[in-house]
């Protein structure tokens, strides 16, 4: 039986170049950091800019007078009056009300421009072809996708790319950097303000370098990445979101815009609607481990007197807060910050506290 080589991304040789060490991630060849280490990388993202290769992410173009509505029977979300220029977060969901993708949505004018997760590109293409009827479903493959986050990243970018810094958090536009024509959206994955942009794969290491030469800039890999992003609160598919997840068990409410909420009509609407009017059994929240031991994925909750109550989604150590912390799943009579309970680490007891989410301030740029 053969495995199939990972795949690689346009920026590969430049990973190389700068001493990325390559993992296997959803079937790419990613880098999970570099020279600077994890912790370096994610405390330069919170105080400067860094630099990610997210190439390994779905990149989908909706064309079709009837997008926009037709997307609105897979997801919660609204889609018809998306501004053009605005981008939405959005999820697919089951019959159950699970949760089968969250995803980036953008009104691009005459199509929509669509991001999905790495791994679930082979489920989520298929679902949109078969569902959405006369409208034409193709996957970008010779685009790279860079997310370029940090408060710095505005003064990064702005000198290539004037239009950069009109954007506000969540508007997207075309624009030239370096002569070449680019997808640039304000959002991305870390807490901070800064932008995904979506380049032709053969001006991507181009357009890289000259971001990377900026003094403000590093690059940064997939181990920041996941610290930065637990920080923030933000869920990672497959961990703290799936199928066996709603959206208001994940704590995901604010991402149904009030219309949807009332009126239905995308599947699991029935459970999500009855959620929503009166609440979840469990809910996804934030954990602070007392000492300076990580609770990993996996680790169960439970109650000072022993009464498991739920189980960790996604831990580590958070290096802005300088401590471990942790998202998961508990009973939500027991969800209310500064309820204090325990985890179960290798065997032994070890004292926790329910926390808010985020465990930073977000800083994005509105």
């Amino acid at each position: 039986m053969t495995t199939q080589a990972p795949r690689r991304t346009p920026l590969y040789d430049l990973h190389i170049e700068l001493g990325g060490k390559m993992v296997d991630f959803a079937g790419w060849d990613m880098p999970v950091q570099y020279p600077l280490g994890i912790m370096g990388e994610h405390k330069h993202c919170r105080a400067k800019a860094a630099l990610f290769d997210v190439s390994h992410m779905g990149q989908v173009l909706l064309h079709g007078e009837t997008a926009a509505a037709q997307m609105e029977t897979l997801c919660p979300q609204a889609f018809t009056a998306l501004p053009e220029g605005k981008a939405r977060y959005a999820l697919f969901t089951n019959e159950d009300g699970g949760i089968l993708d969250d995803l980036i949505v953008s009104n691009a004018g005459d199509h929509l421009f669509v991001v999905v997760n790495a791994a679930l590109r082979d489920q989520d293409i298929p679902l949109m072809q078969n569902a959405l009827k006369d409208v034409t479903v193709t996957e970008v493959t010779d685009h790279a996708l860079i997310a370029l986050q940090g408060p710095a990243a505005e003064s990064v970018l702005a000198p290539i790319c004037p239009a950069a810094a009109d954007l506000t958090f969540m508007q997207t536009t075309t624009a030239e950097i370096l002569d070449t024509r680019c997808r640039i959206s304000r959002l991305g994955y870390t807490g901070e303000d800064g932008y995904e942009i979506s380049i032709p794969e053969d001006k991507a290491i181009e357009i890289a370098r000259a971001l990377l030469a900026h003094e403000d800039c590093e690059a940064a890999g997939l181990g920041a990445r996941d610290s930065l992003r637990m920080e923030a609160g933000l869920c990672l598919y497959g961990n703290d979101i799936s199928q066996a997840v709603t959206p208001v068990e994940a704590g995901l409410t604010w991402a149904i815009q009030k219309r949807r909420r009332t009126e239905g009509g995308f599947p699991g609407a029935d459970k999500i609607q009855d959620q929503l009017q009166n609440g979840a059994a469990r809910k996804l929240v934030g954990i602070r481990p007392a000492g300076r031991a990580p609770a990993r994925a996996g680790v169960e909750i439970q109650t000072a007197d022993g009464t498991a109550i739920g189980e960790i989604t996604s831990g580590g150590f958070g290096p802005t807060v300088n401590g471990p912390i942790a998202m998961g799943y508990v009973a939500s009579d027991h969800a209310e910050p500064g309820t204090e309970i325990t985890l179960i680490i290798r065997g032994k007891p070890q004292p926790a506290t329910i926390h808010p989410l985020p465990f930073v301030q977000q800083n994005y740029k509105r």
